[in-house]
């Protein structure tokens, strides 16, 4: 299956918008937003475990990132309640599940084998600090080579300078509405900009966005090795 597979193009997805699709496990259903691959694949998807369902063991082959959307997500290390982020590297394994049902944004095969840190991160709880810009606050989750991983607050009417992005950008707009020159994102809409795109985002309600960069169509690693 090829999904929005060319990570050379822009891609924007209401994810609200998107049908439900089963999985392989009973009661877990996912909305599928780039996808090269079958049932193992190199995905990004929104996936929504039913209250009581669970998905059988399995590895994770290129790695997994989760951002906890809503409810509680859970596996035999620990309970993950709504907004924290998630990293198991590749290699790893676990048999997740949920008691009460939750939302997730997960990301599948897109690590760089030698980025071995697991990273369980409460964002409810972790700091912020002052972006580039008066108005922009963020709560930076994960860095290795040229990959980097964040939140970002805008308040109302922050403006950001025009930039580009050599290695790309993904966004997921997690609360009010993100905006730049092509377009507004509300809540729930997920953006990716090639590499070498240029924009001049800004917010005039605020917003709250996850924020990866760095990474299309590979991370490098520090020692220039792609993923």
């Amino acid at each position: 299956m090829e999904l929005y597979a060319d990570l050379g193009q822009r891609a924007v997805l209401d994810t609200n918008a998107l049908a439900w699709m089963p999985s392989p496990m009973a009661g877990v259903e996912r909305r599928m937003l780039d996808r090269r691959g079958e049932e193992v694949a190199r995905a990004t998807s929104i996936v929504r475990y039913a209250p009581g369902s669970r998905f059988e063991r399995h590895v994770h082959g290129g790695g997994e990132e989760i951002l906890v959307l809503e409810g509680t997500f859970s596996d035999e290390h620990g309970d993950y309640p709504a907004g924290t982020y998630l990293r198991n590297p590749a290699g790893s394994n676990h048999a997740p599940f949920s008691d009460q049902g939750c939302t997730l944004l997960v990301k599948l095969h897109q690590m760089h084998p030698a980025d071995q840190q697991r990273l369980v991160i409460d964002t409810t709880n972790a700091a912020w600090v002052a972006g580039l810009v008066r108005g922009l606050e963020v709560m930076p989750l994960h860095a290795f080579g040229s990959e980097h991983v964040a939140l970002v607050r805008w308040a109302p009417g922050t403006v950001f300078q025009p930039h580009g992005h050599p290695s790309g950008e993904e966004i997921f707009v997690l609360a009010g509405v993100f905006q730049d020159e092509h377009g507004s994102y509300p809540a729930g809409s997920w953006l990716r900009n090639p590499p070498g795109s240029v924009h001049r985002p800004w917010s005039e309600a605020g917003c709250t966005i996850w924020v990866k960069t760095g990474h299309l169509p590979t991370t490098q690693g520090p020692d220039g090795s792609e993923a």
